[in-house]
């Protein structure tokens, strides 16, 4: 019925991940008390209605058995958490997930649910992201599914996956944006106090983050050195001589505990560093690039749309402080 609100029904199990629930449920409920419309109804079910005992020990009662759940859907959502494995091998929840989907607009996962979609076969051939943590796990169960590690989110067809925890809201963000609007998924965020929105395809793991400091001395004293002086000189030469060495080691050396090479390493920091500007300063791009050394603003456009598939403009609108104002 046109004006009718969206049937929005969320899958919850045993050791669910609470904030996979809690986020997305959160955001289409400030989207339909700011006014969206149709608003969303939201359901949350579980396979047999018991309560579904959160990773953190906390219980949400659900409103449903899977079974109960008939008629059509505008989106069907899989919570992830530590009981994905338990749940995709659960005949009765791929069922229902099947033939729940068929009803579905579109259908979603944030975190390690993609591994209930995926035993569902409804990634089968489709571009999908998980948790960085269980990516190759998932890619190793269900080679049939082209698991992308990186993104913050993936869309492919009717189909969302979702990195995991906090992803979660950047998704439905998203999704509440193709329903109302960028401004109501606007006034939403700012509701919720969080980004208006990160790109789908941000990276889940700041290079900064990704691992242990490298074991190698010189390595981790040259990566030092480089945080320290992003806007000096970073050639593989001056570095090289720096360590004492030759460019052809520090090279096999960055190649062996980094898997990249010194300028690649150069570029990625400083367009990190760049990136970290953008979010929390007002400084112009020509200041950024300088601090960053990079040679031009136009370099500097280079390396984002090379490490973070969008040009710094367009991460600046996103991330900045200033789109809550």
């Amino acid at each position: 019925m046109p004006g009718s609100p969206r049937r929005v029904l969320i899958v919850g199990y045993s050791n669910a991940e609470m904030l996979d629930i809690a986020g997305p449920a959160d955001v289409l409920d400030a989207a339909t008390k700011l006014g969206g419309k149709p608003g969303y109804e939201i359901m949350l079910a579980s396979v047999d209605g018991r309560g579904i005992r959160c990773e953190s020990g906390l219980t949400l009662q659900a409103q449903h058995r899977l079974d109960q759940v008939t008629g059509e859907l505008d989106t069907l959502i899989v919570a992830g958490g530590t009981g994905h494995e338990t749940a995709a091998a659960d005949p009765r929840m791929v069922s229902h997930i099947r033939r729940l989907t068929q009803d579905a607009r579109r259908v979603a996962s944030v975190c390690t649910g993609a591994t209930v979609l995926a035993a569902c076969g409804l990634l089968n051939g489709r571009r999908a992201t998980t948790h960085w943590r269980f990516a190759n796990r998932l890619a190793t169960s269900y080679p049939q599914v082209n698991v992308d590690p990186v993104p913050l989110y993936v869309r492919d067809g009717n189909v969302y996956t979702a990195a995991g925890v906090t992803s979660g809201i950047d998704l439905t963000l998203a999704l509440v944006e193709e329903d109302l609007g960028p401004s109501v998924a606007r006034e939403v965020a700012r509701m919720l106090v969080t980004y208006l929105q990160r790109p789908g395809n941000q990276a889940q793991v700041s290079m900064f983050l990704s691992g242990p400091p490298p074991e190698n001395r010189l390595v981790r004293d040259i990566t030092a050195y480089v945080a320290e002086h992003l806007a000096g000189d970073l050639g593989t030469t001056v570095l090289a001589e720096r360590a004492g060495i030759s460019t052809r080691q520090l090279t096999r050396l960055f190649d062996a505990h980094l898997s990249t090479t010194p300028s690649r390493y150069v570029r990625a920091a400083r367009t990190e560093n760049a990136a970290k500007l953008l979010c929390g300063t007002e400084l112009p791009l020509t200041s950024i690039a300088r601090r960053c050394g990079f040679g031009s603003t136009e370099t500097l456009r280079q390396a984002f749309l090379d490490h973070f598939d969008t040009p710094p403009s367009a991460y600046r609108r996103v991330h900045l402080r200033q789109a809550f104002g």
